[in-house]
C-alpha cells in the first residue's frame, strides 16, 4: 500500500520568498520599525507643542534668544524627573511598577543634607544619596522578588515609610545646604548647557546602552514578556527583579542630588507626585504597563513632552487645578492609545 507524500518546501526557496516579502515591504511595515514610528510620532507631538507655543506666546516662541532660554529651562525642569523615568522604564518593561520614587527622592535629599554629611563634604553627600536610594531599592526588590509581594503593594508601603522617615529625620524642617559643589550642579554650565541637563543626558545614554546592548537589558525585556518562560530559559528572575529595583533606587538618589542642588535644601516634601509624572512620561513614551515593551528614547521624548506641556501651561498662566485636570486627561489618553495599539497588534498576529 503506497502512501502519498507532499514534497517538502525547499528551504532556499522559502528564504528567498521571505526575503522577497521583506524587501517588498516599506520599512514602516516591518515589526522592527514599530518603536521608530512611535518615536517619530512623539517628535511630531513636540513640534506641534512648539507651534501651539508660537501661536499662544509668539513673544517667547518666535524670538530665538527667548526660545533658546525657555527650552533650556524646559530641559532643566525635565532633568530630575527624567533621571527617575530611566529607572522607572526598566522596572515597567519588566512588568513591575515603582510608586516609591518620589518618597525615595525626598528621603535621599533629607539624609544627604543632614549636618553630619555636610561636615564631611560633598563626596559624603553624594555617597549618602546614592546609598539611600540603592538600599531602599534593595528592600523594594527583596520584598517583590523573594517576599512574593505585588509590586504595587510593596512600593506603596515603601512610599509611605520613606516619606514618614524623611519627615522624622528632618523634623518637618527644610535642611539648607551651602556646599559649593552641590550648588554648582544647578548653577554652572558647560558650553552653555546646564550641568543638570548634562547629567540627565548622561544617565539616559547609560540607560540606553544598558537596555539595548547588554544581557541585562535583554533579560529585563524577557521577564516582562513572559517571566515563566524567562525562568525556564535559565534567567534568574528573582535576582534580575532585585537589581531592577536597585537601579530605580539609584536613579532616585541621583535625582535627589539634582533637586537638592536646585533648591539648595533637603525636604520631606521633595518629589511630591513624581511617581505619577514618571509613570505618565514612560507611558507617553510607549512603555507598556503590562511589561515587555519600552524604549529609553521613547521615555526621554515622553519626559520632554510632559514637561513642554507644563511649560505651556505656565507661560500661558493656566491655573494649577486646570493643569492637573488636563494632565490627567493626557495620561488616560496615552493609556487608551497604547491599549488600542497592543490589541490591534495581537489581532493582526492571530489573523495571519
Amino acid at each position: 500500500m503506497s502512501t502519498a507524500t507532499t514534497p517538502s518546501a525547499d528551504p532556499v526557496e522559502l528564504s528567498k520568498g521571505t526575503a522577497g516579502t521583506a524587501a517588498g515591504q516599506g520599512w514602516w511595515q516591518r515589526d522592527g520599525a514599530d518603536s521608530a514610528k512611535r518615536n517619530l510620532a512623539l517628535i511630531g507631538v513636540l513640534v506641534l507643542l512648539l507651534i501651539i507655543g508660537a501661536v499662544t506666546r509668539s513673544d517667547i516662541f518666535l524670538d530665538i534668544d527667548r526660545l533658546w532660554s525657555n527650552e533650556l529651562t524646559v530641559l532643566t525642569q525635565a532633568s530630575s524627573i527624567g533621571v527617575i523615568v530611566v529607572g522607572m522604564t526598566f522596572v515597567m518593561i519588566s512588568g513591575g511598577i515603582d510608586l516609591s520614587v518620589g518618597a525615595l527622592l525626598a528621603l535621599a535629599s533629607v539624609w544627604c543634607t543632614t549636618v553630619a554629611t555636610q561636615d564631611l563634604g560633598p563626596a559624603a553627600m553624594v555617597f549618602t544619596a546614592l546609598a539611600v536610594g540603592a538600599i531602599a531599592g534593595l528592600v523594594n526588590g527583596g520584598l517583590i522578588a523573594y517576599g512574593k509581594l505585588v509590586p504595587f503593594i510593596a512600593t506603596l508601603a515603601m512610599m509611605l515609610s520613606a516619606r514618614g522617615l524623611a519627615q522624622n529625620i528632618s523634623g518637618s524642617h527644610t535642611q539648607i545646604t551651602s556646599d559649593p559643589f552641590i550648588k554648582s550642579l544647578a548653577g554652572d554650565r558647560l558650553l552653555g548647557v546646564p550641568y543638570m541637563v548634562i547629567i540627565f543626558l548622561a544617565v539616559t545614554a547609560i540607560g540606553w546602552v544598558l537596555l539595548n546592548r547588554t544581557t541585562f537589558g535583554r533579560r529585563t525585556v524577557a521577564i516582562g514578556g513572559n517571566a515563566e518562560a524567562a525562568r525556564l530559559a535559565g534567567i534568574n528572575v528573582r535576582l534580575q527583579t532585585l537589581l531592577l529595583y536597585v537601579l530605580s533606587g539609584v536613579c532616585c538618589g541621583i535625582a535627589a542630588l539634582m533637586v537638592v542642588s536646585q533648591t539648595t535644601s533637603g525636604s520631606n516634601t521633595h518629589g511630591d507626585l513624581y511617581e505619577l509624572s514618571a509613570i505618565a512620561a514612560a507611558i507617553i513614551g510607549g512603555t507598556a504597563l503590562t511589561g515587555g515593551r519600552g524604549t529609553i528614547v521613547g521615555s526621554l521624548l515622553g519626559v520632554l513632552i510632559f514637561t513642554q506641556i507644563t511649560n505651556l501651561f505656565i507661560v500661558n498662566n493656566l491655573q494649577l487645578d486646570i493643569q492637573r485636570i488636563i494632565n490627567g486627561g493626557i495620561i488616560v489618553a496615552a493609556v487608551l492609545i497604547q491599549q488600542f495599539r497592543v490589541g490591534s497588534f495581537f489581532r493582526t498576529r492571530l489573523n495571519r
